[in-house]
């Protein structure tokens, strides 16, 4: 295959190798990967709390810094794209199928599962459930994939370098070292983590929409079934990637996005309004109020809180570190020509946003059936929640149509967009991978959901998500230090010469 690097067969063969373990000795694997995620969790539980604040923080001071001018282009660069087009497309970026997942099964679990603070069922849950809700899927998570877009954005469009993480890193280790061996095992470290974030995007997608069709067609539950629709899947986004059917994607992209909005607003109206508008208020002023309490807790002499902080906030913070590779690309290439001040400003808190908005519609309507003792949510699987919430509302069977059509889309296009990435990704920053590493890339990431979702299921998925993200987050940290270097550099370089010129 041409164009194809040393990366591509590094990372396919550690992916594979995953695959072959999990066929071979499912049990094992689920063993190792469970004894792996305890120590990282136990051990390194503040590291991850204590990187996103440092990651949260130096974005919000790239507002207000001398940087905050510079172009993600060419200094007389025009943005490609308009202010309300690319709001659309941050948008298209924060919905997908694990907002479409957690919006009412992340409150209920809070309220009636497992509380993070307060007694299952009480009033006090009840009201944190929201709020910790907006926590995960806040600014913290977009502090990340904000992070990895604009230095892949700066170095890409500004400065000219290839588009892969080991060129961001030219600053600090030097070009020679970038595209040498170091250079090779970062960026397969950046494909590794893609592979499992994206994979357990799929792995939730399938268990959801068997979940629906189980709920809408009564079809069986069960692994089988949820194979058949990844085997499916999986060959409707490799066709599209092979052959390059790129406008019909774009636009069940935008369909799905309007219908995802469409469908929060019929809920709106059809549901608890007052309610939900009473507590998407309350719950903004919990997490504003809150803020730094959540961002830094770790419980270090509450067991039970330590277990809860390591399978919600320790897991989400884990999972937006594998898939800001995917999504930091998106954002960079749809970022062009925009100074840092109004990415950061966009980036941060549009999405997040929006995430709030679907959180308090979803979730409050389901919190409301449960608390006046119309509908029990909290006794089904995660997977089902949204189906059981909406069958009790007006409309519920329409509603829950729509939501898995919007599930099956999200499901094909964050695939194919996947496969774009990891091509590129593993072929020397491409911008037009072969359409046979791109197949390849999507069966391997077929198979690796399938696998996850075999051995391990919800708490599986959570498992390899924590593992993959750990060596990538040092990447992480480093593209924000080389960019800090390379950034202030230029600056002072241009200071400088303004001064001479003065002089002169």
């Amino acid at each position: 295959m041409k164009n194809v690097s040393w990366v591509f067969w590094y990372s396919l063969g550690i992916c594979g190798l995953f695959v072959l373990w999990g066929v071979v000795s499912p049990e094992h694997l689920k063993t190792m990967t469970s004894t792996a995620t305890a120590f990282i969790s136990t051990r390194f539980g503040w590291y991850y709390l204590l990187i996103i604040m440092v990651m949260l923080a130096f974005c919000i001071y790239l507002i207000f810094s001398r940087f905050n001018q510079i172009k993600l282009g060419k200094d007389d660069e025009k943005p490609e794209f308009s202010l309300v087009s690319w709001f659309a497309m941050l948008f298209s970026a924060g919905m997908g199928m694990g907002l479409v997942f957690w919006t009412t099964a992340e409150p209920i679990s809070h309220a009636f599962n497992s509380s993070p603070n307060a007694e299952e069922g009480s009033a006090q849950a009840i009201k944190e459930s929201l709020q910790f809700s907006f926590f995960h899927w806040g600014i913290h998570a977009w502090a990340v994939y904000a992070l990895v877009a604009l230095v892949l954005a700066y170095f890409k469009f500004h400065r000219g370098y290839a588009g892969l993480i080991s060129a961001t890193l030219i600053p600090i280790f030097g070009k020679e070292r970038m595209e040498g061996i170091l250079g090779k095992i970062i960026d397969t470290l950046a494909v590794v983590a893609t592979v499992v974030g994206v994979a357990a995007t799929l792995g939730f997608g399938s268990a959801q929409i068997n979940e629906g069709l189980a709920f809408l067609f009564h079809t069986p539950s069960n692994y089988g079934v949820q194979l058949i629709i990844l085997v499916v899947s999986t060959a409707l986004f490799i066709f599209s990637a092979w052959s390059g059917v790129s406008k019909g994607i774009k636009y069940l992209s935008n369909i799905n996005m309007v219908l995802g909005f469409l469908l929060m607003i019929l809920l709106l109206i059809v549901g608890p309004t007052l309610y939900i508008l009473n507590m998407f208020t309350n719950s903004i002023g919990g997490y504003i109020t809150n803020f730094f309490n959540m961002s830094f807790r770790i419980a270090p002499m509450d067991q039970d809180s330590r277990a809860w902080i390591d399978s919600w906030t320790i897991f989400y913070w884990a999972w937006w570190i594998s898939w800001s590779p995917f999504v930091g690309i998106f954002i960079a290439r749809i970022s062009r020509g925009r100074t840092i001040k109004e990415f950061m400003l966009g980036v941060l808190f549009v999405p997040a946003i929006v995430c709030f908005i679907f959180f308090a519609v979803f979730g409050v309507s389901a919190l409301d059936l449960e608390q006046q003792g119309l509908a029990a949510i909290s006794d089904y699987p995660m997977e089902t929640a949204t189906f059981a919430m909406l069958e009790q509302y007006p409309l519920g069977i329409l509603m829950s149509f729509v939501t898995l059509f919007v599930i099956a889309i999200f499901f094909i296009t964050s695939a194919d967009s996947a496969t774009f990435v990891l091509g590129m990704l593993s072929t020397g920053g491409s911008l037009n991978p072969p359409g046979s590493v791109k197949v390849l890339w999507g069966l391997c990431l077929s198979a690796t959901a399938a696998i996850i979702v075999y051995f391990g299921g919800t708490q599986g998925l959570q498992n390899v998500l924590i593992i993959a993200a750990f060596p990538f987050s040092v990447i992480v940290l480093l593209m924000g230090y080389s960019f800090y270097r390379s950034a202030n550099a230029e600056v002072t370089s241009k200071q400088r010469k303004r001064k001479q010129k003065k002089a002169s």
